[in-house]
């Protein structure tokens, strides 16, 4: 894999970039993937000199493309002087080595690319272990890239017999035993991830999710909406780590929302797994927001990419909001006669200048009235437990006494929540 040290990286100077168009692929979808590649190839600082799209039939078991379009792109990466090819899909490990023996410079692939970025902007502990994890599985079958010394071979210890172990085995068992550590610490994080979650299940506060696609504005809508200290910058998977913070909906609603890690077209699907505690967030979800970026034009296919991973995480069937973001930079009324028609029940914001941040929050608190109902309670007064309960998972919207003493109470609660109050509430 690419060494993620800046000082070493700044060695790859002068990248060729490779498209592949397969045989139900439009060429313009092609450039398309191409482009967005080169967007995540200039976030690891890795300057492209050439790009080039190559037609494929059928992938070859060599280099994945023919034989006569690979000796063309040895011949360019030759004249261009360039020290590296990166690969518009998933080369296998043989076919890097393939590509890396034919041409004498470095190859790598999207997965690899992405692997690299998602360990450049890993905060958290969580976040940090699963791209560890995500690099060891990918690394495990190319372990014979980082050797040329293959023959070398370690020899057993005094009173053992045999010719030794080969560096390669002992290298490919030491990252099987780091991958099985792991795990192990990963399913020590997700508990303490559960049990938080259950504490936040106990207070039965809605949670909210900011999905979509990489660079369309969540973060910049949790920035907006709370105010909170959030990472918001203008490059793909800016943030890797969900934040969540507490938000306060017109009427008084108290509810979470999370911003999610980004999606891209074609996430690696280990990553997908790797990354399934963290986008979690959006299957446990009472609502998802999807924010898309009006000014890109393709956001119908970032939509369609959006929802595939949704799918794959079991939560497409989640209420969803689909939010238009960045209004303020598209002025073309046929990109909104577009939108229009895609999406009739669409939301139009700009978290730049602020524009239709208060509508959405006030159709988010219609989404989730369905979660929450009034209702009357008639609370004898030495059940002063009720009455904190009432406070703690509700909002009280009138409190009076009557004759006898009793607290009569009108509760706006949280639908989970009834059972806590059911012999105390007065039947209309």
């Amino acid at each position: 894999m690419i060494d993620t040290e800046k000082d070493n990286r700044k060695l790859v100077e002068r990248a060729i970039i490779i498209g592949l168009q397969n045989a139900d692929e439009e060429l313009f979808q092609a450039r398309e993937h191409l482009n967005e590649l080169k967007e995540l190839v200039k976030n690891l600082d890795i300057p492209v000199i050439e790009e080039t799209i190559v037609r494929i039939k059928d992938p070859k078991p060599k280099f994945y493309i023919g034989t006569g379009k690979a000796e063309e792109i040895l011949e360019l990466a030759k004249e261009l002087k360039a020290d590296c090819l990166i690969f518009d899909g998933e080369l296998s490990a043989s076919q890097q080595r393939n590509w890396e023996k034919f041409t004498k410079i470095c190859v790598i692939d999207r997965q690899e690319v992405i692997l690299d970025i998602f360990a450049n902007r890993a905060i958290t502990r969580e976040a940090v272990l699963q791209v560890r994890l995500a690099r060891m599985q990918y690394s495990l079958p190319r372990l014979t890239r980082a050797w040329t010394h293959l023959s070398r071979q370690r020899g057993g210890n005094k009173g053992t017999r045999g010719e030794g172990e080969k560096q390669i085995e002992a290298d490919r068992r030491m990252v099987q035993n780091q991958i099985t550590s792991l795990r192990r610490e990963l399913e020590q994080v997700k508990r303490h991830r559960e049990t938080q979650r259950k504490s936040r299940e106990r207070r039965e506060i809605p949670l909210v999710a900011i999905v979509g696609y990489t660079n369309a504005g969540k973060s910049s809508l949790l920035h907006k909406i709370t105010g909170a200290d959030i990472l918001v910058e203008d490059k793909l998977f800016a943030t890797l780590d969900p934040t969540t913070k507490k938000v306060q909906l017109p009427g008084g609603q108290q509810i979470l929302m999370s911003d999610t890690v980004g999606f891209v077209r074609k996430l690696p699907h280990s990553l997908v797994e790797a990354f399934k505690s963290t986008l979690e967030e959006a299957a446990l979800a009472d609502s998802l927001l999807l924010v898309l970026d009006i000014s890109n034009n393709q956001f119908d296919q970032h939509w369609e990419t959006t929802m595939e991973v949704l799918k794959e995480l079991g939560a497409e069937e989640k209420n969803i909001r689909i939010v238009f973001n960045k209004i303020d930079l598209q002025h073309d009324p046929v990109v909104y006669a577009k939108v229009a028609n895609l999406f009739p029940n669409h939301l139009r914001i700009s978290t730049h200048t602020g524009e239709g941040i208060n509508e959405l929050l006030e159709v988010l608190a219609v989404d989730l009235s369905y979660c929450r109902q009034s209702i009357k309670l008639q609370v004898p007064p030495e059940r002063y437990d009720i009455v904190a309960l009432a406070h703690q998972f509700g909002e009280i919207i009138d409190s009076d006494y009557d004759d006898a003493g009793n607290n009569m109470m009108v509760v706006n609660i949280d639908n989970k929540n009834l059972k806590k109050f059911a012999q105390f509430i007065v039947k209309s």
